[in-house]
C-alpha cells in the first residue's frame, strides 16, 4: 500500500506525504515522500521509504533531512538499511541479546554517510541527508531507505498496515502535509518484468 506526504514542499506516499517550504521562484515545488509496504510477514512489515526533491532551485544541505513520525501504537523498528534512527530508545521489553533498531514512539531517521559499508546500504542512500534540487543535479535529488517494523500488539483499525502520523522533515521552514493513499508504486529490476508494492 503506497502512501504519500507532501512537505514545503514534502510529500509522503501512504503512502504519500508532501512537505512545503515556500519559494517565490518555485511556488509549486515540494519534497515528496513515498512509504511503500513491500511485504507483510505476519507480525512484521517491510517498508521502503523514498524521498524526492521536486524543487527547482532549493536543495537540502548538510546536516540533511531528519524524517520523524509518531507511531499510533507500540510498533518498533526491528532492522533498517540505508538510514538509521538517531536514538534506539528503551527496548527492555525485548529479551535476549538481539534488540530492535529503535523502540522510540516518535523515531527520527537520518541518512547514512557516503562510504557506509555495502551491507548497510540500499540503492540511492548514504548521501548524508543531502538532496540536490532538480536544476542542480537531477540524479542526486532522491533518497531511499528500507526497514522492518513489528506490528502493534493491539490495533483498533483492523488494517494490516498502520500508517504513522505527525510527520516532520527536520529542516527549518518545512512542514509536512497529511499522508494520503495513492496508486501502488511499480518497479522493475531488469527492465522487463514489473512488480508493485502491496495495496489494500
Amino acid at each position: 500500500m503506497p502512501v504519500g506526504i507532501v512537505m514545503p514542499s514534502v510529500h509522503l506516499h501512504y503512502p504519500r506525504l508532501s512537505s512545503n517550504g515556500y519559494d517565490s521562484l518555485d511556488p509549486f515545488g515540494n519534497i515528496i515522500i513515498t512509504w511503500d509496504f513491500l511485504s507483510d510477514n505476519g507480525d512484521s512489515v517491510d517498508v521502503r521509504v523514498s524521498m524526492y526533491n521536486f524543487q527547482l532551485f532549493r536543495h537540502v544541505e548538510e546536516p540533511g533531512w531528519n524524517l520523524g513520525w509518531a507511531w499510533k501504537g507500540d510498533e518498533v523498528i526491528w532492522a533498517m538499511l540505508g538510514a538509521e534512527a538517531k536514538e534506539q530508545g528503551n527496548c527492555t521489553r525485548f529479551k535476549g541479546q538481539q534488540k530492535p533498531h529503535c523502540c522510540e514512539r516518535q523515531p527520527v531517521i537520518i541518512d547514512l554517510m557516503p562510504g557506509t559499508p555495502y551491507n548497510m546500504q540500499t540503492a540511492n542512500c548514504c548521501k548524508g541527508g543531502v538532496l540536490t534540487s532538480v536544476k542542480q543535479d537531477d540524479t542526486k535529488r532522491g533518497a531511499t531507505f528500507q526497514f522492518n517494523y513489528i506490528k502493534p500488539s493491539h490495533s483498533d483499525s483492523g488494517d494490516n498496515f498502520n500508517m504513522p502520523e505527525n510527520f516532520t522533515l527536520g529542516i527549518p521552514g518545512y512542514s509536512c502535509g497529511t499522508p494520503f493513499q495513492v496508486q501502488p508504486t511499480k518497479f522493475t529490476k531488469d527492465g522487463h518484468r514489473w512488480q508493485q508494492v502491496l495495496g489494500e
